[in-house]
């Protein structure tokens, strides 16, 4: 077992939002073997370019204790291994692990005695134990506890956040053992200026994480909700919640799209599990329900609005402004918008994307549409504000009126206008 924290040489598995911050982090402090599966990422990071945007060439060039390799063999010299693959549903909804499965065990025939492995990614309350472990015990043929160890620590990323970065964050640390707990802490408080919280076993850092999300879920849903009912009452939505913010322990969610590799996932992993002991977790699935069907009531109220002002729906021309999941961010990972275009896509309305942020190939491997750079003026008959991004809040009403026809409808749903200013807020 590794007793000092000097002793230990890192690789960390998986090179995409959590695990490229984590690299270049730990990277000021130690040396570190950066590795993924994708070549043509390795190949871009080693020239200084993040397609995910979240660092420039300087910050990525200037740190000389990165390794960045897609070579398996290359991990051997390492004996702590930090694995931050994504954890995705698949399309039933039910944890698709094949990604954290694929890794492990590609690391189970690469580990020796007294080797350390740390996972990062999320997943529910005894994956890590129950699922992992007996894949790293099957192929490296040592024993769990005795010969090898592990640690879990989820990511607390915020991709497109520049004030609260990896290290002013507070983690959640956890071992398998009392002194691999220790150890796991010890190595995270190199790079966490906030400080870390040591839960007492890997289970509870696991439910930790999943809960911190389905919480989140679940408020936002209610918020959605009650955005539906005062829609249908002619009440705007943003007034009455300003009204009842005054009340000191109210609190402050908005309506909105929920979308993401987080928010719109982490659910799913802990109402599985709790299916799997035998009970049905009802209010977890509701607020599930509601927010991954507000794509739709979005889009049909669109589409109403449209009718309400005698506009014809088919071939109607409509802009989106806003592909990603949130603000200023490349993620389009789970994005809430998808559910709105594929609603539109069915009314036959032609739809031209825009999003400053997000990579051309990608969207149009998601939608089969390339998105514009800029709209022309005086083309559409709706406009939707579906992300806050900061090069759209800049822009002022009248310029977004100078896109649309003379008879339009403007769906504001990141509440950037007054309500009387736009046909629909949420």
């Amino acid at each position: 077992m590794i007793n000092k924290i000097k002793d230990l040489k890192l690789a960390i598995i998986g090179l995409g939002y959590v695990g490229l911050p984590l690299a270049l982090e730990f990277g000021k402090k130690r040396e570190v073997i950066c590795f993924d599966i994708n070549k043509k990422r390795i190949e871009e990071l080693d020239k200084g370019i993040d397609k995910n945007l979240e660092f420039n060439k300087k910050e990525l060039r200037k740190l000389k204790q990165l390794n960045f390799t897609y070579i398996e063999e290359d991990l051997k010299s390492a004996n702590c291994f930090i694995i931050t693959v994504p954890t995705p549903i698949d399309k039933f909804k039910r944890p698709n692990l094949s990604p954290l499965l694929n890794a492990t065990e590609m690391i189970s025939k690469i580990i020796k005695k007294g080797d350390l492995i740390i996972y990062e990614s999320t997943v529910y309350p005894g994956c890590v134990e129950e699922v992992c472990v007996p894949i790293l015990e099957k192929f490296s043929k040592l024993i769990f506890n005795k010969d090898f160890f592990c640690g879990y620590s989820p990511e607390r990323i915020n991709p497109g956040d520049s004030k609260h970065t990896i290290s002013k964050i507070k983690k959640v640390t956890s071992g398998s053992t009392p002194k691999i707990s220790d150890l796991v802490d010890k190595l995270y408080n190199e790079i966490i200026i906030v400080g870390t919280h040591k839960a007492s076993s890997i289970k509870i850092a696991e439910a930790a994480k999943v809960i911190e999300n389905t919480q989140r879920d679940l408020n936002i849903a209610l918020i959605n909700e009650l955005s539906i009912i005062f829609n249908k009452m002619n009440i705007d939505t943003q007034a009455v919640l300003e009204a009842a913010e005054t009340k000191w322990n109210f609190l402050p969610f908005k309506p909105g799209l929920v979308g993401g590799h987080c928010i719109g996932v982490d659910p799913y992993y802990l109402t599985y599990k709790a299916k799997k002991i035998g009970y049905f977790p009802r209010v977890i699935l509701a607020g599930r329900d509601v927010n991954d069907n507000m794509g739709n009531y979005v889009a049909l109220e669109l589409i109403k609005k449209m009718n309400a002002k005698k506009i014809q729906t088919k071939r109607a021309k409509i802009l989106i402004m806003g592909l990603t999941f949130k603000e200023n961010c490349s993620d389009t990972r789970n994005s809430g918008i998808q559910n709105v275009i594929v609603q539109l896509k069915k009314f036959q309305c032609h739809l031209d994307l825009q999003d400053p942020h997000a990579d051309r190939e990608e969207i149009k491997k998601i939608y089969d549409i390339y998105p514009i750079s800029k709209p022309n003026k005086s083309k559409y008959d709706a406009v939707m504000i579906s992300v806050a991004h900061n090069e759209f809040k800049k822009l002022s009403l009248q310029k977004i009126k100078n896109l649309c026809k003379k008879k339009h409808v403007i769906f504001d749903l990141k509440n950037l206008f007054n309500s009387s200013q736009v046909d629909f807020r949420l």
